[in-house]
């Protein structure tokens, strides 16, 4: 197999791809751009693209099955942004990956603490060297009810890693888990909403749930709750946030991925003026904290999603049922 490398991380990726490349017997080039109307002809005559959250649109599709690209992996375990629904009509074959959940658990719980803390408000607050105490008690984690919406790898890990806490943990997921229910408690959503003073998301990004924390969701919540999101953006109203952290229904927000956030993040836009005006809003709250989709970034995943993504174009190129390969609707 002969590979075609987009947003190449000279600095982290790259050691990854040739020890993998080597290890499975595939040929590889790449370039450190996001793919472009400029540099698409450099996929010319490979048989797979490796690519990291970029749109991938159709008129991106038909250029690429033009060149001969059999399959798209992307080394995100989200595949949004590609119209796979093109993919599949023209004869294309799309593949995610999937890393060790405990980077992106860690980090969640990692939020968690810095909300209860008040972290943001403590560290601003030293930068001027203001060390008084108003306004910097927190609370205890220990003492606090989790409500974990979505199961899955992650969400799973998540509740296994908070029982270390002493936490009340409540769940939510349309298909619930055994193993879960060995530390939580499966309830509907309004329940989870009404008890839950700490929030954190976990599901997949579908049609189905685009805004599914929308006003309605946010006023059957707690007053001064706390709300995660390492997810994804598009789960979210970011409009209804902005109006519950200002009227003090959500009392924290720490946010590793927002709406609009395509384009943005994993790109150096320093003195560029951002054109996603809700992000300047939520980023002026003094009870906002973000991170830029940095959730999963640990030298154990990044070595999982370059290796995986090997794996699965390899599988699907062989004709082989994988786990890795986004089957069609």
């Amino acid at each position: 197999m002969k590979m075609f490398v987009y947003s190449m991380r000279e600095y982290d990726e790259l050691p990854m791809f040739e020890k993998y490349a080597k290890q499975y017997g595939v040929e590889f080039d790449y370039c450190t751009e996001f793919p472009g109307p400029d540099n698409y002809h450099l996929a010319k005559g490979y048989d797979a693209l490796s690519i990291l959250t970029t749109p991938t649109p159709a008129s991106m599709i038909d250029v690429m099955k033009d060149y001969g690209i059999k399959v798209i992996s992307t080394r995100t375990i989200g595949y949004d942004h590609v119209d796979v629904k093109h993919a599949h009509e023209v004869g294309m074959g799309v593949c995610n990956v999937t890393y060790d959940p405990a980077a992106v658990a860690d980090y969640t719980i990692m939020l968690m603490l810095i909300a209860c803390r008040k972290m943001r408000y403590i560290m601003d607050k030293a930068n001027v060297q203001d060390y008084t105490l108003k306004g910097k008690i927190g609370k205890e984690i220990s003492k606090s009810t989790v409500g974990v919406i979505g199961t899955g790898r992650i969400g799973k890990t998540v509740i296994k890693h908070l029982t270390g806490f002493g936490c009340k943990i409540y769940a939510y997921d349309i298909y619930e888990s055994d193993e879960v229910r060995q530390y939580a408690e499966y309830v509907d959503l309004d329940t989870l909403y009404a008890n839950s003073d700490i929030i954190t998301l976990h599901a997949p990004a579908f049609d189905s749930n685009y805004h599914m924390i929308d006003e309605a969701a946010f006023e059957k919540m707690r007053d001064g709750v706390i709300f995660i999101n390492c997810a994804r953006g598009q789960l979210v109203d970011t409009t209804a946030l902005i109006r519950n952290l200002t009227n003090g229904k959500v009392g924290f927000a720490a946010l590793d991925v927002i709406e609009k956030e395509l384009g943005i993040y994993y790109r150096d836009l320093s003195g560029t003026i951002i054109d996603n005006p809700e992000m300047h809003i939520l980023r002026s709250f003094y009870n906002v904290f973000f991170s830029p989709h940095t959730a999963f970034y640990t030298e154990e995943a990044v070595a999982n999603m370059v290796e995986n993504s090997i794996i699965g174009a390899l599988a699907y190129l062989n004709g082989e049922d994988h786990k890795f390969i986004v089957k069609q609707n």
